[in-house]
């Protein structure tokens, strides 16, 4: 029979009689046991001998009790014991004959609810065993879709121990960090995501933390980046661990920073053309004035004596005066940026995201750039913005300078002097031909209207910083130069008591 276990010809037929007389409904069961009852009872019956055939009503009991009640076990425990004693051969009398059914019929019952328990069991196994099973089932599914989801997420998911130690990192996370694929677990976290040094050291509260953070990352080369990072930490029976996962937000810290530049440029475009219309407003009056004048034959020394023509003249004179003043005012426009946006600045921070947000365009490029910065630079005085708007200046001016180089090299240089900071950008890319033109607006041959250095040396002196350009050989370099954040109070003072 397909489905049983194979074996020698007589374990099989035990089977195959096993299954004939307990597989089926409980009817077929039912009709099954009284059927095989009524063949031991007539057997018994019929044939005369000094061994009763009792015993074989447990075979009955056994497929009764394995679909039965517990009532109608006893029922037919009872009947069995009836049929036993009526068509047995052995005398009856009080003394022995009530022990005897007692006997029968506890067997008979015993049987019957035994192998009710057992199926009642058996169903309860596998009742549970069928649960297991579907529990196992989902919780495979869920870990699947987890390790897919894990795998295929665009967002660096790393899992670390106590100690910083990383257990897991995705392929995302591998490629965020520049580090082949499943070489990362083993490596400390701290490496990578120093921001996170606090958070796993086993000497931390054990306390659950959530939160989400921006910080400083760095890949495997040295390269720095700009990363949002969302960590928790958890308990397990090994000890605490951490799970993060890392999103490189650089692109949109170079996007920002990039359309704030061009915004910024945009902006000193369209002040620029205002101030060039009120220019041509006012030349043009001066060039009427001036057709009036031509057009006079003389002036008379004397109001008195003078002719209309001479009055004309003086009138003339007048309105030249006055458009004078007015462009003398216009020319005496300054740009200059208010003293309460400075501030203290780590310039370390600044430079590390200054070079997220210009490495692409310097690879791009085609440009090798070397960066040395001093360990431990002092905070500086300085509006944040508008320093990282002067650095981006420089490198866009340095970029477009390198472009007629075929070997094009950039470099910065920050450096602390005494009260001082010094960072010097450098380049290869032949020097300027006219310096003494540097830094003057509207400048012949400049970019656009030439207002990028003007703007740069009139943002640092906003903030009492300077920039300065130093010829060197087949190159240019740019010194910014910045006051230290402890030095500034010093100088806000002596700034106020001159205003």
């Amino acid at each position: 029979m397909e489905g049983f276990p194979s074996g020698p010809h007589r374990e099989w037929s035990q089977v195959t009689m096993y299954a004939l007389l307990f597989q089926g409904s409980k009817r077929a069961i039912l009709l099954r046991a009284g059927a095989i009852i009524a063949v031991i009872a007539i057997v018994d019956w019929r044939v005369i001998g000094q061994a009763g055939l009792g015993f074989l009503y447990l075979v009955p009991m056994l497929m009764i009790g394995s679909v039965a009640g517990r009532v109608s076990i006893v029922s037919a425990a009872a009947l069995c014991t009836l049929f036993a004693e009526q068509f047995g051969d052995l005398p009856w009398d009080v003394r022995t004959g009530i022990s005897r059914d007692l006997l029968f019929f506890a067997a008979f019952a015993g049987a019957g609810l035994f192998i009710r328990e057992v199926n009642m069991s058996r169903r309860i196994a596998l009742e549970h065993l069928h649960e297991i099973e579907r529990e196992r089932d989902a919780r495979r599914e869920a870990e699947e879709q987890l390790r897919i989801l894990f795998e295929s997420s665009p967002v660096a998911i790393i899992t670390a121990d106590a100690d910083g130690c990383v257990l897991t990192g995705n392929e995302s996370a591998h490629r965020m960090l520049g580090v082949p694929l499943g070489e990362l677990p083993g490596r400390m976290i701290h490496r990578y995501l120093p921001a996170l040094t606090n958070v796993t050291t086993p000497e931390t509260t054990p306390q659950l933390l959530r939160a989400v953070m921006q910080a400083r990352g760095q890949r495997d080369d040295g390269e720095v980046f700009l990363a949002d990072i969302c960590f928790s930490t958890y308990s397990t029976n090994a000890g605490m661990r951490l799970a993060a996962t890392v999103l490189d937000a650089s692109e949109d810290l170079r996007a920002h920073e990039v359309s704030g530049l061009h915004q910024l440029l945009e902006g000193s475009r369209i002040a620029v053309g205002a101030l060039s219309h009120e220019i041509r407003n006012v030349c043009g009056a001066i060039a009427a004035v001036y057709q009036n004048l031509k057009r006079t034959s003389s002036l008379a020394e004397n109001k008195d004596l003078a002719g209309d023509k001479d009055l004309i003249a003086n009138k003339d004179f007048e309105a030249l005066g006055s458009l004078v003043v007015a462009l003398e005012r216009i020319a005496s426009v300054n740009l200059r940026q208010s003293r309460s946006q400075a501030t203290e600045v780590d310039l370390s921070v600044l430079l590390d995201e200054l070079k997220i947000v210009v490495a692409p365009a310097l690879q791009e490029e085609e440009i090798e750039a070397q960066w040395t910065v001093e360990p431990g630079l002092p905070l500086v005085w300085a509006d944040r913005s508008s320093l990282m708007q002067v650095f981006l200046n420089l490198v866009a001016n340095s970029t477009r300078a390198l472009s007629r180089k075929s070997h094009r090299t950039l470099s910065l240089a920050a450096r602390s002097e005494g009260n001082q900071v010094y960072v010097e950008v450098c380049d290869n890319g032949g020097g300027v031909a006219h310096p003494e033109h540097l830094f003057r607006p509207f400048q012949a041959g400049a970019e656009s209207t030439g207002l990028g250095l003007y703007m740069s040396r009139a943002f640092m002196r906003s903030f009492s910083g300077e920039l300065r350009y130093l010829p060197i050989e087949d190159g240019a370099c740019f010194i910014v130069e910045l006051m230290q954040a402890s030095a500034s109070g010093q100088v806000l003072q002596c700034t106020k008591s001159a205003f």
